[in-house]
């Protein structure tokens, strides 16, 4: 098992990516809070994995809430050695003068402002236990924009870079930082992206772009986050890995 006697906590994991990588840490030997603002969905998923996980309902975007998902995981499994920040939240692809403030803000808080709450909650936490693996969930959105989710873009390009700079201030704490940056995937998100009904006709258009000619699943971006969290990339850091089929070549 590669990440046995592991705890991780995986924001975003009622679903979709999140809990793929909830999943697939568990069967490799983690224990796992999943972390989500939807209670029955993050209840659900630990249900499924069993005594090796807590559901913990939260804001990621409150400070207050995410110290208590910190407080919460010591509490019940120790101190964390991986963190994956997945939760996520776009706006329907459309021009930018039909993005209203409120969706800039909220797309902002969840999506980067998270971030920089758990690292200041996390952080400190895995630098006296030894150190430790932030995985930030990013996205090609950040690396080769789609038009129409200019703003989503922008977070995404903040998480891709802030987990660049994290990576070198971190170091020295023996905690490692990268970036994982799929595209577009088989996600509730999916029709936002789309901007459109997903319709085969419709999926065809996005396919188009991605050389191996399908979305991101689940799957894959559990299995790159599996590779990053575990000892074997122990010399990896600061990196934007595109989980991706070829899209940003």
């Amino acid at each position: 098992m590669r990440l046995k006697n592991k705890i991780a906590i995986v924001t975003g994991a009622g679903g979709g990516f999140g809990e793929g990588v909830a999943k697939l840490f568990a069967a490799e030997g983690a224990k796992v809070a999943v972390v989500d603002i939807r209670e029955a969905e993050a209840q659900r998923v630990a249900s499924e994995i069993g005594a090796a996980a807590i559901a913990i309902k939260a804001d990621v975007g409150d400070a207050g809430d995410v110290q208590r998902v910190v407080d919460e995981t010591r509490a019940k499994f120790g101190a964390p050695h991986i963190l994956v920040n997945n939760a996520g939240v776009t706006h329907k692809n459309r021009p930018i003068m039909e993005v209203d403030e409120a969706t800039f803000d909220h797309m902002f808080r969840v999506n980067v402002k998270s971030i920089f709450n758990f690292v200041r909650s996390t952080a400190p936490v895995m630098r006296d236990n030894g150190g430790g693996v932030i995985l930030n969930v990013g996205s090609t959105a950040g690396i080769r924009p789609r038009p129409g989710l200019t703003w989503y873009n922008a977070t995404k390009g903040a998480v891709n870079l802030a987990s660049k700079s994290l990576a070198v201030e971190l170091a020295p704490w023996k905690i490692r930082v990268n970036a994982i940056c799929p595209v577009i995937g088989e996600t509730g998100l999916l029709e936002a992206f789309m901007g459109m009904p997903d319709t085969p006709e419709n999926r065809a258009k996005f396919l188009a772009t991605i050389p191996l000619g399908r979305m991101s699943r689940p799957s894959d971006i559990a299995n790159a986050a599996l590779y990053l969290a575990s000892d074997e990339a122990e010399f990896i850091t600061g990196v934007e890995l595109p989980v991706d089929g070829g899209r940003t070549v």
